[in-house]
């Protein structure tokens, strides 16, 4: 499909560039799509979903932890240095992880960078090798543990380039940049329909007998990255690791087969448990990496309902939505939320999609 298709005008003052307080506080549009007849939409807030979900309805969060994977460094050459900046987006061993990197142009394989924080503390990594799309690959000094409790001391917030770019991350980004169920340390970026809990709507959906299961899907920094293909069948995924546990997949289909519906908490939420699931519409236990990449014309399996923030123009989480919900029901959907002041993006507000006619296998 032609990727013109998913662009849309966003006045920069929608993009939010801190959360509401407090979260469940944050603004839901809710989207019915009724195939080529339209889609209804209804202004609500996040602390409403236990109603505009039934009992029975299970919710699946990703249980990712964001990591402060952005490092500020200098690269050291002879006696000159210059001012580096990584952003690490996908660990490739103990001591290895793949990073996009500014400055770029000058940075060579084999130069060693130092990794700076606050007094004496810091550590090197040598570029092994320069790749594709301003990335490269680090080698520590450092490994396992020793290298992620370095990262934690010195990193920064990977706050996305809409953010960042207007502001730097600071110390209240610790937290508002974290959901509710991150445990699993490995994402570079958050998955933000989870930044709107807030332990009383978990406390309001279990009241309403709606069940909370956790995937985990590492986000990567790709996630950010704009498609620059002309067509979607040109564009390449950055893969990321996910799981799903047997556990939660028996969880699932014991739901799915009493006639209840299963609602991701975001596209992470959605991807990784697409990628787990089998032709049949059977899920299975999943632990790997996925560069699984959804566009309209893809039948959903595994999932009924979806919330999500609003996404970029352009962006492979708009594709998705468009696949989940057809493309002129999110036209107009975000058409509605521009008109109607909604925040956009990684702090912005939410909405809840439920799964348009005929995108189901």
């Amino acid at each position: 499909m032609r990727v013109d298709l998913f662009d849309f005008d966003l006045p920069t003052d929608r993009i939010a560039l801190r959360p509401v307080e407090p979260r469940d506080a944050a603004r839901l549009l809710v989207v019915r799509a009724h195939g080529a007849s339209g889609a209804m939409f209804e202004d609500r807030i996040v602390r409403d979903l236990p109603d505009l979900l039934s009992p029975g309805d299970i919710l699946v969060v990703n249980d990712t932890r964001v990591i402060p994977a952005r490092l500020q460094g200098r690269r050291v050459r002879g006696e000159a240095s210059a001012r580096i900046e990584a952003t690490l987006h996908k660990r490739e061993g103990a001591n290895l992880w793949r990073a996009f990197v500014r400055p770029l142009k000058k940075l060579k394989a084999g130069e060693i960078v130092s990794f700076e924080g606050a007094g004496a503390d810091t550590f090197d990594a040598e570029v092994v090798e320069k790749c594709e799309e301003g990335e490269v690959l680090l080698s520590f000094a450092l490994a396992g543990s020793a290298l992620d409790a370095a990262i934690e001391r010195v990193g920064r917030m990977p706050l996305p380039p809409y953010i960042s770019g207007k502001r730097p991350a600071d110390d209240r980004d610790a937290g508002d940049y974290q959901t509710l169920f991150a445990r699993r340390s490995g994402a570079v970026a958050a998955p933000t329909a989870s930044l709107h809990f807030t332990p009383e709507l978990v406390a309001a959906l279990d009241t309403r007998d709606i069940a909370i299961e956790k995937v985990t899907l590492h986000v990567g920094a790709g996630t950010f990255l704009p498609v620059k293909a002309a067509d979607t069948q040109d564009h390449k995924m950055h893969a990321e690791w996910g799981e799903v546990s047997a556990e939660t997949a028996k969880a699932l289909n014991a739901a799915r087969s009493a006639g209840r519906r299963i609602v991701a908490a975001g596209t992470t939420s959605l991807r990784i448990l697409e990628s787990a699931t089998q032709p049949s519409g059977a899920i299975g236990a999943f632990s790997g990496e996925t560069s699984i990449f959804i566009t309209p014309g893809y039948k959903f399996r595994a999932v009924d309902a979806l919330l999500t923030n609003f996404h970029l123009p352009r962006s492979t989480l708009f594709m998705l939505v468009c696949a989940f919900s057809g493309i002129e029901a999110m036209r107009a959907a975000y058409a509605h939320a521009i008109a109607e002041n909604y925040r956009f993006y990684s702090y912005g507000d939410a909405c809840l999609l439920f799964l348009a006619d005929g995108a189901t296998a």
